[in-house]
């Protein structure tokens, strides 16, 4: 990442919302940089959508090390990249904290505007379920035999509360099974932000679902990962 001059009036916008794995705020934090570098080129920072959201007083600003150290985000972003395929673009990046119920509703109302902008496109940076002695997570439901199998329906079950775009579900979940679920908190600010949005209709599903490895026993670990999109259902 480094400093460059302010972008051009750019077509599109990308924001990207990522849990903090480096350092603890029951905030939001936005980046400090005006350029983020990937291999497959620079992508311009929207500083002026950055400033709107400082301006609200609900955003920190992230430190240069907490920026570099944090993948939730970076990892994203030669993908995008490559999805836009040439097309101007600015990002928003966005780095999503150990947020209180009260605190995801906030962010989500707070976000909402930029969700309904159709020249906006959001991405939720997650994974699901870190189970292993390593992760300390190690629930197992024996009715669903083998334990990878009791993992996948406890991510399962999770993945249908959020298509149900319940945030309230979600927390209730959350608090019942406490899974592992690294972006849980930018997960439950989009739901909130997808409920705020009252005057255009969003479908949510779930394309993809694997698992690093196939738990057989206690002495194992695996991460999950699940793929959703989301689009508007309202004509244009």
């Amino acid at each position: 990442m480094r400093s460059a001059h302010s972008p051009r009036l750019l077509e599109f916008r990308v924001i990207v919302l990522g849990p903090s794995h480096h350092v603890y705020t029951p905030r939001c934090a936005l980046t400090k940089c005006t350029t983020y570098a990937t291999p497959l080129g620079d992508i311009p920072v929207d500083a002026e959508t950055c400033e709107t959201l400082k301006a609200s007083g609900m955003f920190d600003a992230m430190e240069l090390d907490v920026d570099e150290a944090e993948h939730s985000i970076e990892l994203h972003l030669p993908y995008i990249v490559q999805v836009m395929r040439g097309q101007p673009f600015a990002l928003v990046p966005i780095l999503v904290g150990a947020l209180s119920d009260q605190s995801e509703e906030i962010y989500g109302k707070l976000l909402a505007p930029l969700l309904l902008d159709t020249r906006n496109l959001f991405v939720v940076s997650s994974d699901f379920c870190h189970w292993g002695r390593r992760f300390r997570y190690t629930y197992f439901d024996r009715a669903h035999g083998e334990i990878h199998a009791s993992i996948e329906a406890l991510d399962r079950k999770g993945m249908a509360l959020i298509e149900s775009q319940d945030p309230g579900a979600f927390a209730a979940y959350q608090k019942h099974f406490g899974n592992t679920i690294c972006g849980r908190h930018p997960i439950a600010v989009l739901l909130h932000c997808l409920r705020a949005c009252t005057t255009r209709k969003h479908e949510l599903r779930f394309i993809r679902y694997a698992q690093s490895s196939k738990v057989q026993s206690m002495d194992d670990s695996s991460v999950s990962y699940a793929s959703a999109v989301i689009w508007s259902t309202d004509e244009e």
